[in-house]
């Protein structure tokens, strides 16, 4: 059935609150019902929900909370289907698929992040290898890519056979319009997702990870907040852990994932938190709510939630004793737009 199908009158139970759907598939929650036993996992987008299943499956098998994150994640990467995380994702304007990605510890407060790295196949892992074998926290472009051919990371294509014949054909129909959607800020962007992957362990520790192939037929060597710690990610093992998804630009700007956590706490429920991030930042941008993100989030006490811009931004949740989809309250009635598909 279609994601946003209409599923009339149809009712589950998630924790112990009943909950409906609307016109956009997923069930819609209230806040009483948005808390588990850990280990909690929660993720962006209906793609999130086997990442999830990965993650808790690895958990389960005795891996550590950053194992759990990053064979998550992983799995994401190597979906060829999806064509806004991984090397099936759509290229950059000059026809290569530049990633992004980062990941972050709770106990020791430590991250890792890649950004613009093309021809390898998990900057996930890339990123975890820059926390755990670097003295840095981020490595970008070339000087990834020479990290990555260093430590045998698995290589791949810088662009799949199928993405490469779209882009040709965007080249030749809009090759003309790069420059001028490059000038004029003002022009409407495209729309893309990600994955951002949160973990509650029953220790009480937190982690998370992040990892896209950003903006279609971006400028070459653009970086959006997918792989900037405390835009696209934020974890803090006092309170939880804050991810995003949308257009990164208007994330980064407010340091929305690192807001988010810092709303959290203050007391506020994880949902609350991120509703309040998106008013605090269309109450400072010109185009108010006009922003098209999405935040997921999750506390120490095994609440979480998520908010959007627009409506039908759905995220993924699972525990022991469940896994679902669920909807996300948006603050506007405009769509988020096409699940993974990176443009309108």
């Amino acid at each position: 059935m279609p994601r946003r199908a209409f599923l009339k009158g149809a009712a589950v139970t998630l924790a112990g609150s009943t909950v409906f759907h609307r016109a956009a598939g997923a069930p819609v929650v209230d806040q009483a019902g948005l808390s588990a036993q850990a280990p909690l996992i929660i993720s962006t987008w209906p793609f999130g929900k086997p990442a999830n299943e990965k993650a808790l499956a690895t958990l389960r098998a005795g891996g550590s909370g950053l194992d759990a994150i990053e064979q998550g994640i992983r799995l994401t990467e190597s979906d060829p289907g999806n064509r806004s995380v991984g090397l099936g994702g759509i290229p950059n304007a000059a026809g290569v698929v530049q990633l992004d990605a980062c990941i972050m510890s709770g106990p020791g407060h430590r991250g890792g992040s890649v950004g613009a790295v093309s021809g390898f196949r998990h900057p996930i892992s890339l990123a975890r290898a820059v926390m755990e074998r670097t003295k840095h926290v981020m490595l970008v472009a070339e000087g990834a890519e020479a990290f990555a051919e260093a430590q045998g990371f698995e290589k791949g294509p810088k662009i799949s056979a199928k993405e490469r014949a779209e882009w040709k054909k965007w080249q030749a129909q809009e090759a003309a319009k790069v420059k001028a959607e490059a000038a004029d800020r003002t022009r409407p962007a495209r729309n893309h997702d990600t994955i951002a992957l949160l973990a509650l362990l029953p220790d009480g520790n937190v982690f998370g990870g992040c990892s896209t192939s950003g903006w279609g037929y971006k400028l070459p060597g653009r970086l959006g907040d997918s792989p900037i710690l405390g835009s696209g990610l934020y974890v803090d093992n006092e309170v939880g852990a804050a991810g995003a998804t949308g257009l990164g630009e208007n994330v980064m700007r407010y340091c929305s994932s690192f807001l988010i956590v810092e709303f959290m706490r203050q007391g506020m429920h994880p949902q609350d938190a991120c509703i309040e991030a998106i008013k605090r930042c269309a109450r400072l941008d010109p185009k108010g709510f006009d922003l098209a993100v999405n935040f997921i989030a999750l506390d120490k006490k095994g609440r979480f939630g998520a908010a959007g811009t627009g409506t039908g931004f759905e995220y993924a949740a699972t525990s022991e004793t469940f896994s679902k989809v669920l909807q996300s309250p948006g603050l506007t009635s405009q769509e988020v737009g096409p699940l993974g598909g990176n443009r309108k």
